[in-house]
């Protein structure tokens, strides 16, 4: 399942949960199937998780949360989805703000903080 949520495999992957896998599964690390969709940049996945009832705000064994994953994957539809659902910026370890300041990623902070997210002109 674990590999499904990295590969983007979101049909097959929620046709599982909607047979009953749990929506917040975690592997050896903590990492959910939310988590890992987040990270691997497949947005299309993470709604459908969400959709399905994944908690936007779990943790893995590391303190890293999917918000902070997609921060720092610089992913901002993932980003935007997870705000909608919930996620809490201040979440985590290190949180999904401390993230974008710590890469230097201002398109990513704006998302955060309810700007635009577009990136000045360079």
């Amino acid at each position: 399942m674990f590999d499904l949520a990295r590969a983007g495999a979101t049909d097959e992957l929620t046709a599982q949960v909607a047979a009953g896998l749990p929506a917040n599964l975690t592997n050896d690390k903590g990492d959910t199937l939310l988590i890992l969709a987040a990270y691997h940049n497949h947005p299309g996945t993470v709604a459908a998780l969400l959709a399905h009832g994944a908690d936007p705000d779990r943790v893995n064994d590391r303190g890293q949360t999917a918000l902070s994953a997609a921060v720092f994957r610089q992913n901002p539809e993932t980003v935007r989805t997870l705000l909608a659902a919930g996620a809490d910026p201040d979440g985590g370890k290190p949180t999904a703000v401390e993230t974008a300041a710590f890469f230097n990623l201002p398109e990513m902070a704006a998302l955060l903080t309810g700007g635009a997210g577009e990136a000045p002109p360079g």
